[in-house]
Parts: structure tokens; sequence; C-alpha cells
């Protein structure tokens, strides 16, 4: 008799756990799916400020739809739509702090590339003078590099790499800018180590033509023969029918006076000022 009740007992015990484990697997679920319905409810009302053009009370209203539930897919999304509210608004720093979290936090989001690129955008629109904004520069090469070797194949690396070529314009007007300035003061070596980096680092600029007539310039004022003539050859080959070319032509030739050279084939050996350079230059073959 004690041992039947006693197997009785045990039933009836493991019985109520078992109801007892449903019941707490039941109320997790429950709070799970309440906890994403406040989620959704606060994303979607970020929505509604942003479209009615309250981004700052969107940001804050996205924001919390990610602290209510982290674990959720909506958090990350909802990280990402703060950062675009701040950065619709021109409120680029709240934009960059927000999507440098983002990228940390999540570091394999499927829309990492697009963090990456609002990120670069919103480093881009701080440049205001290329004297003054090295850091801004330097951060939004930094993010649209990420996306022309990372993410190529992404609707963001085109216009990525549109924008590099923009800014690499920018670093190359302020090596010119410095060279300029150590050129007047007569700082002939800090003056070509600015025009050579224009020449290396940024080679497909517009400021390459000018970079290469200058050192043609310094090392012709040095007597330093030898390498005014390489720049000056690299000048002519490449430019010969910009007006940077023609003052590198006057260097060496006083009595030259500027014709129209803009229908010139630079790859012709007839060609009058190709001719004229290589036999200033002792290149004839």
């Amino acid at each position: 008799m004690i041992i039947r009740n006693l197997i009785i007992l045990t039933a009836i015990f493991i019985s109520l756990l078992s109801c007892s484990k449903e019941t707490k697997n039941t109320s997790v679920v429950l709070n799970e799916k309440s906890l994403e319905m406040q989620v959704l409810e606060t994303y979607e009302q970020g929505m509604k400020e942003l479209k009615d053009g309250y981004s700052l009370l969107a940001a804050k209203k996205f924001n919390e739809a990610e602290i209510l539930f982290p674990q959720s897919e909506w958090a990350p999304k909802s990280s990402l739509m703060a950062a675009y509210a701040y950065y619709s608004d021109k409120y680029y720093d709240d934009a960059i702090a927000e999507l440098e979290r983002f990228i940390r936090v999540y570091p394999l989001n499927i829309n990492l590339d697009y963090a990456h690129y609002l990120l670069g955008m919103s480093y881009y629109a701080k440049i205001v003078d290329e004297k003054k904004d090295l850091q801004s520069i330097l951060s939004a090469k930094k993010n649209f590099l990420i996306l022309k070797n990372n993410f190529s194949s992404t609707e963001y690396a085109l216009d990525s790499e549109f924008k590099l070529g923009l800014i690499d314009d920018i670093l190359a007007s302020k090596e010119i800018y410095i060279g300029r300035y150590y050129l007047e003061k007569k700082k002939w070596i800090a003056a070509i180590n600015r025009f050579k980096s224009v020449i290396d680092d940024y080679q497909t600029t517009v400021y390459t033509e000018e970079a290469l007539h200058r050192l043609v310039e310094i090392y012709s004022i040095l007597g330093v023969e030898e390498e005014a003539e390489k720049y000056a050859v690299i000048l002519g080959y490449n430019y010969q029918s910009s007006e940077w070319y023609k003052r590198t032509y006057v260097l060496f030739n006083k009595e030259y006076q500027p014709i129209e050279i803009a229908n010139l084939n630079k790859n012709s050996k007839n060609s009058f000022l190709l001719k004229k350079m290589r036999s200033i230059f002792n290149l004839d073959e």
C-alpha cells in the first residue's frame, strides 16, 4: 500500500511539473509576441514622425524600438532608420555616431553595405574646406573604399567610386595648395614632396599636370637638369595639349611662342612639339 501511494504521488508531481513548464513556455512566447508588437508599434511611430518631418523625434522612436527588443530582427533596422533620420535633417555627427555603433554591434547584418555608404555620405557632407576638414575627408574615403573593395556588386559601389574620384581631387588640391606655399617660400624639398605626392597618390586627378610642371620648375631652379627633363617628358607625353605643357616648354625654349596644339597627335613621331622635346632632352632614337 505504501509503495502504491508513493507511485501515485510521484506521478502527480511529474504531471504538475510538466504543466508548470508548459505554462512557463507559453508565458515566454506571449511575452516575446507582446514585445515584438510593442517594437513594431514604436517603429511605425518613428516612420510616421519621419514622414511628417520630425527627424529627431523619429530617431528617438527608432532608438526606443531597438532597446525594447535587442534580439529581434527589428533592432538593426531601427538603428539604421535612426541614423537615416539624423542624416536626412543634416545632423551628421549624430548619424555618424549611430552608424559606427551599428557597424560595431551588427557586423554581419545584411544591410552592412548601406551602413558604410550612409556613413561615407555623412562624412562627405561634413566637408566644407579641404584645408580644415582632413579627418572628414579621410573617413569618407575609408568607407567608400570599403564599399568598392568589399561590396563591389552592390548598388552603392558605383556611386562610391565616383565619390572617391571627387575626394582624390580634394586631397590633390590640398597638396597643390601647400606645395605652392612652400614654392613661394623657396622651401624646395618640402614643395617637391608635396608635388610628388600628387603624382604618386592622385595621378588621375586634374592636378597632376600642374604638379609635373612645378617639379620641372623647381628642379630647373636647383640646376638638377636630369630630373627636370624627366618630369618634362612625362608631362609632354601625357598632357601635350595642356596649358601647363606650354609653360614647361617655355622653361626650355625662351623663344617659344604658344601655338594651338590641341589637335596634334601625341603618339605621332612627326609631331612638331614631340620632336622638339626629343631634341631638347637628347631623346632622339
